[in-house]
């Protein structure tokens, strides 16, 4: 168990690193999509498109393995968390444009009217609104990251996964060892999916109002 544990801080430290780099950037690259510069919004599809076309499995062997092949090496923990964030941003982006456009275009006229700028209309007005909106399909997805980090031990990434394995390679005890594993992982996904369903409620309730 504490090498189980151990693998677990692993992996919900990358969930961390990963979620936070990530969300942001989501945001970074819905905005992105929805400028009016051609470049920068080809830029930004290119990026949501990549980072959710391709599986995150692919993305961190790419990181991992594929840039070296640039003379960039990267340690397999930052790699992790690099291709976890592009993965994380590209499918929130496309959850925070959808909630942008939620907001009503009078809110919008209204803020012109006011004079303000984009960034205080972006700041007051509209990521407030969004980020309620889009509240709930961030925690779910956040889920997700959590049990995607089980894919990091194909880049020798010592966590959960990977510690069970070794566990099992060692004891020829893989049935126990994995067990543990899934009940770690339990242990955090089940109440946080009972979370998620709490706050969907209370945003249907807000909605309602």
């Amino acid at each position: 168990m504490p090498d189980l544990l151990a693998g677990f801080s692993v992996s919900l430290q990358v969930t961390a690193f990963s979620l936070l780099v990530g969300i942001p950037f989501g945001l970074l690259l819905a905005l992105g999509v929805m400028v009016r510069n051609k470049a920068l919004r080809a830029l930004s599809l290119f990026l949501v498109e990549v980072g959710r076309g391709a599986p995150a499995l692919v993305l961190l062997q790419f990181i991992y393995f594929g840039l070296p092949g640039l003379n960039f090496t990267i340690e397999s923990f930052a790699a992790a968390i690099i291709a976890l964030a592009w993965n994380t941003g590209a499918y929130t982006s496309e959850i925070m444009r959808a909630s942008l456009l939620s907001i009503p275009q009078g809110q919008r006229e209204a803020s012109e009217a006011l004079c303000f700028t984009r960034i205080d209309e972006l700041r007051f007005i509209l990521l407030p609104q969004s980020l309620r909106v889009a509240l709930p399909a961030l925690l779910g997805f956040s889920i997700l990251i959590f049990q995607g980090t089980s894919l990091c031990f194909a880049i020798a990434l010592p966590e959960l996964v990977s510690s069970a394995y070794e566990i099992g390679s060692t004891t020829f005890r893989y049935f126990p060892a994995l067990l543990c594993a899934g009940a770690l992982y339990a242990c955090v996904s089940i109440p946080a999916a009972l979370f998620v369903s709490h706050v969907e409620r209370r945003a249907g309730l807000y909605a309602q109002r």
